[in-house]
Parts: structure tokens; C-alpha cells; sequence
């Protein structure tokens, strides 16, 4: 809605830009950390931007971090409370008890509770899209790239903004994650795959709430009204599926600001992480509208300039990290763990 639907008949095109930053620059993060073999994101914003500068920029970005926590905190607390009826600090303390007991399983609980989520996420928003496209409810906001009145400057701006936030969020667990894989090909397809699936949802998004502009617009959460209009059960399991995409993006943020903060600290990573939490609720007290229509775009502007050096980086040029050896080829050991040793304490 913030980035793609409100420029109406703009909206695909801007979608589909913002997905080729997902499939680039979502690829070189991933090889540039295999290549580097980076422990975290601070050694990639070293590489970026120099030693000095890189210190404070990952400063910066672990304050940043902590302020999108708190965003998907209260989310998951407005979700409770506009959809389940659910007082508003429950659903924020059930959602921080739930990530605490998922971050203690590290990478592999990231993952697999991503491998569940996202393609039933998928299936539910083509769904929504495919009917709304076939019911006559579908008017068509606007029909044609004149009709919205928002800024055309904001229009050409927006899909920058969304890629440059989003990835920049995103190398906490994709730079740890590269450096965990390390073969060029899975990376390269993985790269593929999600920015093209993140296209697909974000087109299936907002065909599906262009057709009830601009009334869908009062909520919070538009995709979770829509969802109601199909009945209990639907509505149901769409609420729970927004949760969980809602939560997947609190742990791996989470998680990727705790490797980050054991590097400086001396902490436990139980400790960090119930920390963060409690940071995060604080902050959420504000609100998840408020705080996303302020905090976003902001946060946006300031990884432009993380975006553009990303994209100018010649690191790769010289090819890209050799693949590990196959698994009929490598020596008997165990295997690699996917963090250094100084981030990888459970």
C-alpha cells in the first residue's frame, strides 16, 4: 500500500523494478560474504565502505535493525488486536515469547519455519488475487498511471526505496547465510527464486487491493480485511499466515542483530535476544501504523546510498567464490558450522 499501491496504475511497473534489485543485488550480497567468508554484516559494510566508516555505518544500521523490530513487534500486536480481539501487549508478549523459543534453534529454525510460511503465503495471495480478478469488485484504481495524485517524484523514488530498505534489512541473514552456503550456483538461484516469488506476491498484493481502493485503505493491515470477506475459516488462516510472515521477518532480524552484538559484547546470545525484545516492546508502544509510515520511507532513504555502492562493488568481477566440494568428493568431518565460533554459541 506505503510503496506500490497508492501510485495506482504505476504500481506493476515500480513492482517489477523493485524485484531486479531482489534477484541482483539479493545475489551479490550472498557471493560477495561467501567470497569474503563474512561473519556478520559488519564485515561486508567494512568491504563497502572502508574500515572507519564501516564501523559506524553498521552502528547505524544494528539502531536501524532494532527500530524494524519493533515495527513487526507491533504488527503482530496490531494483528491480535484488529483481527483476533486480542488485547494489543498480549499479542506483543506472545509474539516475543514465540521468537525467543525459535532463536534458540539459530539458522535452521530461521529457515525452516521459512520453508513452511512463505509458499502457503504464496498460495493464499494468488487465491485472494485470482478472485478478486474474476468477482466484480475489480474496478481497476486507477486504470491508467494518470489517475493517482500522489507525487510522480515519490512514484520513480518509491521503488528504490522499498529494495534498498528491505535488502539492507535482509544482509543480517542473508551475509551469514552466503558465507553458510558458499556455492555460487545455490546462491545465484536462490537469488532467482525469491525475487521473483517477492514480485509475484507484491503483484498478487496489489491487484487484489487496487480493486478496493481507497476504502481498504483505513486499516492497518488491508490484506487481513480483505481475507475476512471469505468467510471465518479464511479469514482465520490468512490472519495466521500474516502473523507468521510478520514473525519470520522479526527472527531473522532479531537473529542477525544478536550475531552482530556478541561481537562486541560479551553476552550470551540468550541474553542479547531477550534484550532486543524488550527494547523492541517499548518501542512498539507506539503503534505499528505510526511507527511504519514514519520509520520506513526514513530508513529507506538513509540504504540509498548502501544500495549504490552495493551496486558499483567489482568485487565479483574477477568471478565468483569457488563452490565447496560435493559431498562425494569432501572428507569425512562434521559440518561446517554456519557462523563463526564467536557468533555460534547456543
Amino acid at each position: 500500500m506505503q510503496f506500490f499501491t497508492r501510485f495506482g496504475g504505476w504500481g506493476p511497473l515500480l513492482i517489477l523494478l523493485a524485484s531486479s534489485f531482489f534477484v541482483w543485488i539479493g545475489a551479490k550480497v550472498m557471493l560477495l560474504a561467501a567470497k569474503l567468508k563474512a561473519g556478520s554484516y559488519e564485515d561486508l559494510n567494512r568491504h563497502l565502505f572502508g574500515e572507519r566508516i564501516g564501523r559506524w555505518v553498521s552502528l547505524l544500521l544494528l539502531l536501524v535493525l532494532t527500530a524494524v523490530n519493533a515495527v513487526m513487534l507491533a504488527g503482530a500486536g496490531t494483528l491480535f488486536s484488529e483481527h483476533l480481539n486480542v488485547n494489543y501487549q498480549i499479542g506483543l508478549l506472545v509474539t516475543m515469547l514465540a521468537c525467543y523459543g525459535l532463536l534458540r534453534r539459530g539458522i535452521p529454525g530461521i529457515v525452516a519455519v521459512n520453508s513452511f510460511v512463505v509458499p502457503i503465503m504464496a498460495i493464499f495471495s494468488l487465491v485472494l488475487m485470482i478472485d478478486t480478478i474474476a468477482g466484480p469488485g475489480l474496478r481497476g484504481w486507477p486504470a491508467s498511471p494518470g489517475g493517482s495524485s500522489a507525487s510522480p517524484w515519490a512514484a520513480a523514488l518509491s521503488p528504490f526505496l522499498y529494495a534498498a530498505f528491505n535488502l539492507s534489512m535482509a544482509q543480517a541473514v542473508l551475509v551469514p547465510l552466503g558465507s553458510s552456503v558458499g556455492d555460487p550456483r545455490v546462491l545465484r538461484r536462490g537469488a532467482w527464486i525469491g525475487g521473483i516469488g517477492i514480485g509475484l506476491l507484491l503483484l498478487a498484493g496489489h491487484f487484489t487491493l487496487s480493486a478496493r481502493m481507497p476504502g481498504i485503505s483505513r486499516l492497518d493491515i488491508p490484506m487481513g480485511g480483505i481475507a475476512s470477506e471469505f468467510g471465518t475459516w479464511i479469514h482465520w488462516t490468512y490472519v495466521l499466515l500474516i502473523f507468521s510472515e510478520i514473525f519470520t521477518t522479526l527472527v531473522s532480524d532479531i537473529y542477525g542483530l544478536t550475531v552482530q552484538l556478541q561481537e562486541r559484547t560479551r553476552f550470551s546470545r540468550a541474553a542479547l535476544t531477550a534484550g532486543l525484545l524488550a527494547v523492541c516492546f517499548v518501542i512498539g508502544q507506539f503503534g505499528f501504523g505510526p511507527l511504519l509510515s514514519a520509520l520506513y520511507p526514513f530508513f529507506g532513504m538513509l540504504s540509498l546510498g548502501w544500495l549504490y555502492l552495493m551496486g558499483r562493488d567489482r568485487t565479483l568481477r574477477n568471478g565468483p567464490p569457488p563452490a565447496p566440494p560435493s559431498s562425494r568428493t569432501r572428507p569425512s568431518a562434521a559440518p561446517a558450522e554456519p557462523l563463526p565460533p564467536h557468533a555460534g554459541g547456543r
